[in-house]
């Protein structure tokens, strides 16, 4: 891309970019919390066959067709069929003239790097106590809010550049300031937790003897979420809107430079 492509700077970018930035952090907030209440599935109860039981009569299964899709490595962590690989950051374009939405190409998402989970620009590693399938899940909602937030920047004539940088940055710092929020929290969160388990204590003495040990278990988990979910959705939106108005304002960039 030439030089020549770049257009007058809107002199309303700091306001639009104010309004641009609440608009996306609902959508940063659906990575809060994301997969991690699915429980496993359940196991079948094994059943014990009589050696002179009776077979069950063979069946064909109905509708069945092979899946041919995208063969996405087992180290990637994405179910995602049509993502992108990540973008280039060697050109930046400048925020331009904006207007009101209009109807546009949805963005296709991002991949993640192999073994990682990636939230906006933004990539840890995915530890192995998380669960495969729950670790794609929070990878794939990621990448569909970062990609969301980039069709919307789009639809208001932002150029790809710019909205791939202000998506990806509004995400990765919702993400830290996710983290932030709810470390901040841990003092208070145990105290909670303290409390919630004896009410949970108190509450299960009905239940003797399974409510002594269920009770305050429950109860803990109950106490500590009240104050560290709230914390970590304040954290993710302050970050989040500092994520996309600082990269709505960052400098345009030319090929090369």
């Amino acid at each position: 891309m030439a030089a020549g492509k770049h257009r007058a700077l809107n002199p309303h970018r700091t306001k639009v970019g104010n309004v641009v930035a609440a608009g996306a952090v609902p959508l940063v907030l659906a990575i809060v919390g994301s997969g991690v209440a699915n429980a496993a599935p359940a196991q079948p109860n094994s059943v014990t066959a009589h050696e002179d039981a009776p077979a069950w009569p063979a069946a064909d299964s109905p509708n069945v067709a092979p899946y041919e899709g995208l063969q996405i490595p087992n180290d990637v962590k994405s179910s995602i069929q049509w993502s992108r690989s990540a973008p280039e950051k060697s050109y930046l374009a400048p925020v331009g003239v904006l207007h009101a939405p209009i109807p546009v190409a949805a963005v296709p998402p991002i991949a993640p790097p192999p073994g990682k989970f990636r939230f906006g620009d933004m990539a840890v590693d995915a530890p192995n106590w998380i669960d495969n399938e729950q670790a794609i899940q929070i990878n794939d909602n990621s990448a569909q809010v970062e990609a969301n937030i980039a069709t919307f920047l789009d639809s208001i004539g932002m150029e790809r550049s710019r909205s791939d940088r202000i998506a990806g940055q509004t995400v990765g710092t919702a993400a830290m300031g996710a983290v932030a929020g709810a470390s901040a929290s841990m003092p208070f969160a145990a105290t909670g937790a303290l409390a919630g388990a004896a009410v949970g204590l108190v509450m299960g003495l009905p239940l003797f003897p399974v409510g002594l040990v269920a009770g305050p278990v429950v109860g803990a988990a109950a106490g500590a979420a009240m104050i560290a979910v709230p914390a970590a959705m304040a954290g993710a939106l302050v970050g989040g809107a500092v994520g996309a108005v600082n990269a709505f304002n960052a400098p345009p960039r030319v090929v090369g430079n």
